[in-house]
């Protein structure tokens, strides 16, 4: 009696455990499906998939076909109107950050005397207030290496500020300096060389190439020296960088110049051309780009004069006349001066 009561337990446990594993197979196959559907459309194939947050649905880029539809939002259930209610509304702090020497992670005691209930703290208390922002300012900076780090970054953020730079510059400049003061590359040389090499080989990472004398000019040393640093730097790294294209340049400049949307496509595609033709090869970017532009806004009758093309592309008028004279007649364009 008691075997035949094993065998009906020893038979009833493989019946759950084989069932247990076709549950999961087909969970599995169903994942998979859920997979392929979230990231290819099943009608034409495409992955450029968009999700329509308003209408809350998962729609193909290529033929128009809603995929998925009624998913969750996952963004705040609260709504706010300005940057005060955001700020008010909000349950997390400031996001993490490179550009600041401890990623932003530490506590600020705010400079204004008041409680997190917007109320003025009474005057026997704000003498301990100042004592307690005083050592909190102490120990956020603690060291030698964090003072360098806190220095060097702020640096970064007032050269970046200068020049307008985006917030992706800052933090991958911010990166390539903390690499560099990790590899101990900092050693017998300037905190604000280093900062300034940092800085333009993040520039030409994120394609929006700044020349050597943009740099210089914003910053405390010469432009040997950034050079000299940052040859230094992305051997050491293994900063893998192409050369400069002119086309990175023609947005920039268009902009300074005050010229259409036509007029900078049209340099764009010169450029292009040029480059096919191996026409930029050898010779600087900025002077190739400006002669570009210079013979579009002929073309698209918004004449720039060689002065001031050269003004905004920091480079000579001899060199505009030169290169544009060259592409002039490598690429069979007729200008009416």
């Amino acid at each position: 009696m008691s075997e035949e009561i094993e065998k009906l337990r020893t038979l009833q446990k493989e019946r759950e455990a084989l069932k247990n594993r076709l549950t999961g197979k087909v969970v599995e196959k169903q994942k998979k499906i859920e997979n392929q559907t979230e990231s290819q459309c099943p009608e034409c194939g495409s992955r450029q998939l968009v999700h329509d947050y308003e209408r809350a649905e998962l729609v193909c880029q290529q033929c128009g076909l809603v995929i998925d539809a009624e998913f969750i939002d996952r963004g705040p259930e609260w709504l706010a109107f300005d940057h005060d209610q955001r700020m008010k509304r909000s349950r997390v702090g400031a996001p993490m950050t490179f550009t600041i020497h401890d990623t932003g992670l530490s506590t600020m005691i705010d400079w204004r005397n008041r409680d997190s209930y917007g109320r003025a703290i009474s005057s026997k208390n704000r003498a301990q207030l100042y004592r307690l922002r005083k050592w909190q300012r102490r120990i956020r900076v603690s060291n030698a290496t964090e003072r360098n780090l806190a220095f060097a970054l702020s640096e970064l953020d007032r050269m970046a500020s200068a020049l307008g730079l985006p917030r992706n510059v800052r933090e991958t400049a911010a990166v390539v300096y903390r690499d560099a003061v990790d590899k101990n590359l900092i050693r017998g040389r300037s905190i604000e060389g280093v900062a300034a090499a940092a800085l333009y080989a993040a520039c030409r990472q994120c394609s929006v190439p700044r020349t050597l004398d943009e740099i210089a000019e914003v910053s405390r040393v010469s432009r040997k020296e950034i050079g000299r640093t940052y040859r230094f730097i992305s051997r050491e790294l293994g900063l893998k960088l192409l050369p400069t294209s002119p086309i990175d340049y023609v947005p920039r400049f268009c902009s300074g110049l005050q010229l259409k949307g036509e007029v900078q496509s049209r340099a764009v595609e010169i450029l292009r051309q040029a480059g096919e033709r191996e026409l930029t090869s050898g010779r600087g970017p900025t002077g190739v780009a400006a002669a570009a532009i210079y013979i579009s806004s002929i073309l698209g009758g918004e004449r720039r004069t060689q002065r001031e093309v050269a003004e905004v592309a920091g480079v000579t008028e001899v060199t505009i006349r030169n290169r544009y004279k060259e592409l002039a007649e490598k690429l069979d364009i007729e200008i009416i001066l």
